[in-house]
């Protein structure tokens, strides 16, 4: 089975084909399919390390989800015997990524 690392938003990703994947959100979220250059590849035993990508090695990915949202976070500020207490939510966008070749 073929394996690859990519990069993106900050983060690196272990995928193979038929993987499906949730990133950050991309900016071109309305494209249908998006390219990674792969930073390392697994081919079987052959491992290619890339310094700092492989070269022509591209992972092609298509757009199942373009705007999903991640769990709720809260975050409460609270102050003992003030009576003082905040709670702030927030939910992070994210694409959900299905990986379709790696070549």
């Amino acid at each position: 089975m073929k394996k690859a690392v990519i990069a993106t938003g900050g983060k690196q990703y272990v995928v193979s084909e038929g993987d499906t994947v949730t990133v950050e959100r991309l900016k071109d979220g309305d494209q249908k399919s998006v390219k990674f250059d792969a930073l390392l590849v697994i081919d079987g035993d052959k491992v290619s390390v890339g310094a700092p990508l492989v070269g022509g090695i591209n992972v092609s990915a298509s757009v199942v989800d373009a705007e999903a949202k991640a769990e709720k976070v809260t975050a409460i500020r609270y102050k003992a015997k003030k009576r003082v207490h905040k709670l702030h939510g927030h939910r992070q966008l994210q694409t959900v990524l299905k990986i379709d070749k790696i070549a």
